[in-house]
C-alpha cells in the first residue's frame, strides 16, 4: 500500500519530463554500436566487413544475372528483327562482356527457331497438308463450290 501511494505522489516533475528522468535513458542506449550488439570492437568490425562483401557479392551476382537477361532479349529481338533496345546493350556493357545466356534459354530459343524455319519451308508445308484430313478438305471445298453456285444463279439470269 505504502508503494502504491509513494508511486502515485512520489516526485511530480519527473512525470512532466522537466528534468530528473532523462538520466535513465542515456545510461540505457550506449554511444558504441559494438557494445550494443554484445560484441568486442574487433568482432564489430570484422561483422561490418563481412556484410559488406555479402553485399558486394549479391549485388555482383544480380547484375550478371541482369546481365544475361539483358544478352536473352537481344538474342530474341535479332531473331524477330525487333528494334534494339539501348538499355540492354548498356546493361550488357556495364556487366562486362563474359555474359553468356543460360545453356537452358538458349536451348528453348534455338527449339523455336527449327520449328519455325521448318514450318516456313516446302518440306513443312507439304508436311502440314499430309497431317490434314482429306475427306474434311474435300467437304469444305464442295461446299464453297456449291455456294458460289446458288449465289451466281441468283445474280444471272442466264444460268
Amino acid at each position: 500500500m505504502a508503494f502504491l501511494i509513494k508511486s502515485m505522489i512520489g516526485n511530480p516533475l519527473s512525470g512532466m519530463g522537466l528534468g530528473g528522468g532523462g538520466d535513465k535513458e542515456e545510461e540505457a542506449t550506449p554511444s558504441d554500436p559494438a557494445k550494443a550488439a554484445g560484441m568486442t570492437r574487433e568482432e564489430y568490425e570484422e561483422y561490418q566487413k563481412q556484410l559488406v562483401e555479402e553485399k558486394m557479392e549479391r549485388d555482383a551476382d544480380f547484375l550478371h544475372k541482369k546481365a544475361e537477361r539483358a544478352t536473352l532479349r537481344v538474342c530474341l529481338r535479332d531473331k524477330y528483327r525487333l528494334p534494339k533496345s539501348e538499355q540492354d546493350e548498356n546493361m550488357i556493357e556495364m556487366a562486362g562482356d563474359d555474359v553468356d545466356v543460360p545453356e537452358e534459354l538458349l536451348k528453348m530459343v534455338d527449339e523455336d527457331a527449327t520449328e519455325e524455319e521448318g514450318k516456313d519451308s516446302l518440306l513443312g508445308q507439304i508436311q502440314n497438308l499430309q497431317n490434314m484430313d482429306m475427306d474434311q478438305l474435300k467437304e469444305k471445298a464442295s461446299a464453297t463450290v456449291t455456294e458460289l453456285k446458288t449465289k451466281a444463279e441468283e445474280k444471272c439470269s442466264v444460268m
